[in-house]
């Protein structure tokens, strides 16, 4: 894998950031969760329906934290580490999953229950880290009610990082069932005039612009994968496909590996939509972007296709 995107880009990546040691042996002590719920210094943050509860006042979103102890006995608990910096160094954090009922009982003020992709720019690092990773293992858990393997009925184990058949220790079943994360290859076509391609999917109705991006197969590297889909969905033969960060999207449970690439010398210059997911291909001049911002939309702040189109522009770009 070829050249690094260095610190510039990783500082563009909101939901890469983290203060949080996922300290995960102690994951494994027998009955960690009662345990910490009696710790004093204990914090737990709240999530219902995908969004975290919000702490009043302030200069912007903060979450909520609250001591293990007031949390609720019938909600479901996941560990997630210990604060590595600042005030709350050191003291272990839980995230709080809460059905419907039990978020209205802590708070039925919408405006308090934060959605990641709005606010995840204007969360300190701790607050984003602690999101990400509170959603990303929430829909997991979500999906996983019942064994893949056997079809039975699963409960959470090591402190909410593992499930295994109801009523069963998972050392003594055997039957492991992890978390999973999807990953995705994202990806800057640049050709030989510097400029860059962004695609309308046929989900945003044509009115929105991004970087193209798909999923990697099975048995495939990334490097292969981006030369595949970038084929698939632009007809165009990529090179060199340069790595230049990662960023967790827990939309529901994928990680985006974000490349440059450049045109191969022998491919064909005029992008071609695969038609399904891709309606509209467009290369795109700085001085073309800058313009068009006002009259298409590009990915949200928060997303790593928003990072690399702006490190290809050299600039922030003014839009939402």
């Amino acid at each position: 894998m070829s050249g690094s995107g260095g610190s510039d880009f990783s500082d563009r990546l909101p939901l890469s950031r983290s203060m949080i040691d996922r300290d995960y042996l102690t994951r494994a002590r027998p009955g960690v969760l009662a345990e910490l719920r009696a710790d004093p210094s204990a914090l737990t943050m709240f999530l219902a329906r995908g969004r975290a509860l919000l702490a009043e006042g302030g200069d912007g979103p903060r979450l909520e934290l609250r001591p293990a102890a007031t949390v609720a006995e019938s909600a479901t608990l996941i560990y997630l580490g210990r604060v590595t910096e600042g005030d709350l160094e050191g003291r272990p954090v839980l995230v709080a999953i809460l059905d419907a009922d039990e978020a209205d009982a802590v708070s039925t003020d919408a405006d308090r229950w934060g959605d990641l992709r709005a606010i995840a720019t204007e969360l300190e690092p701790l607050d984003s880290g602690l999101f990400t990773q509170a959603l990303a293992i929430a829909n997991w858990h979500s999906t996983h009610g019942f064994s893949p393997r056997t079809g039975e009925p699963t409960e959470p184990g090591l402190g909410g990082w593992v499930r295994h058949p109801s009523g069963q220790h998972d050392e003594e079943s055997g039957t492991h069932i992890f978390p999973r994360t999807d990953p995705a290859v994202i990806v800057g076509i640049i050709d030989d005039e510097d400029r860059l391609l962004l695609g309308a999917n046929a989900r945003w109705g044509g009115d929105r612009y991004s970087v193209l991006a798909g999923f990697v197969e099975p048995g495939e590297s990334f490097e292969a994968a981006v030369v595949r889909e970038m084929y698939e969905e632009a007809g165009l033969r990529v090179a060199n496909p340069t790595y230049l960060g990662s960023q967790p999207w827990p939309f529901p449970a994928s990680i985006m590996i974000g490349f440059e690439a450049r045109l191969a010398p022998d491919s064909v210059r005029v992008p071609v939509p695969d038609g399904v997911e891709i309606i509209d291909l467009r290369w795109f001049t700085r001085e073309e972007l800058s313009d068009g911002v006002r009259t298409i939309g590009i990915p949200p702040r928060a997303s790593i296709a928003r990072a690399i189109i702006e490190r290809w522009f050299g600039a922030p770009l003014d839009a939402p």
